[in-house]
């Protein structure tokens, strides 16, 4: 029942665990009914919609939205790009993180938001976030790679 109350939506994200840009390559992607043969687009359900949802949130500059009447959709991140990874952009991030969780009608509580520096790439900030989604009593946890300083992959 839970599950049903996240909703269904197109995929329009490949990797729903570490996803760090909107533009995979893709629009949207499509899969093939194994008893007719036929294409149809993809969905995500569940949990895997509510993460999505989330990834979007944080990949969607505040404001982009606006001309289509959601004018505090995203996040702020995007305003740490090209900053230096020092604690203070990362407790930046982490409030950015948390504005765009408050904003989320699905997230019935948030159990942490962590923020640190990637080993192998001190330009990528990797977030962890730990929630209670409404309507359930499972944890979802989610990362969350974002590429802050100039110069780094992603």
């Amino acid at each position: 029942m839970a599950n049903e109350r996240w909703g269904t939506d197109l995929r329009l994200l490949r990797n729903l665990r570490q996803q760090n840009d909107r533009h995979s390559g893709e629009d949207l992607f499509v899969k093939e009914r194994l008893q007719t043969g036929l294409v149809d687009l993809e969905t995500v359900t569940a949990v895997a919609n509510l993460q999505q949802a989330l990834l979007l949130r944080f990949l969607t500059l505040q404001g982009e939205l606006e001309p289509l009447g959601h004018p505090t959709y995203g996040s702020r991140l995007y305003l740490l790009i090209g900053e230096p990874n020092t604690p203070t952009n990362r407790n930046r991030a982490r409030l950015y993180v948390l504005e765009a969780l408050a904003q989320e009608p699905r997230v019935a509580e948030v159990l942490s938001v962590n923020v640190e520096t990637n080993r192998a790439d001190r330009g990528r900030l990797d977030i962890t976030v730990h929630l209670r989604p409404i309507f359930s009593d499972s944890v979802l946890n989610l990362v969350f790679p974002f590429f802050i300083e100039a110069g780094s992959a992603g």
